[in-house]
């Protein structure tokens, strides 16, 4: 067994989008290489990865789905350096940082 063999790599972090933009009902999202995914509003406002949202320690979800509002919308996304976006929701929610894995993941889109 060589050294390679006992080290774990990391999954490389996916490039960032090419645009995100807002569409009736959703977040459009053009990833590199041509794939564009629209993710519902609600199923964005569902995948915050902030400590409000998700057990820090377990990666439990503490938010259910049915809390959040059917008609949420983001008000506003921010850039976060060169690898998130922040999203400020109409229903006041504002901490999640969606980085470009947690975006991909949410866009159900393979690697």
């Amino acid at each position: 067994m060589g050294l390679l063999d006992k080290i774990t790599f990391r999954k490389r972090d996916p490039d960032p989008p090419e645009a995100i933009d807002l569409v009736p009902g959703g977040v459009r999202i053009l990833w590199p290489g041509g794939a564009e995914v629209t993710i519902p509003f609600v199923s964005l406002r569902d995948a915050c990865p902030c400590a409000e949202c998700v057990d820090e320690h377990t990666g439990k979800k503490l938010v259910d789905l049915a809390s959040i509002p059917p008609d949420v919308r983001p008000e506003q996304i921010l850039p976060v350096g060169n690898y998130a976006v922040q999203f400020h929701w109409s229903d006041g929610h504002s901490t999640g940082i969606y980085s470009w894995r947690t975006l991909r993941d949410a866009s159900g889109l393979a690697d």
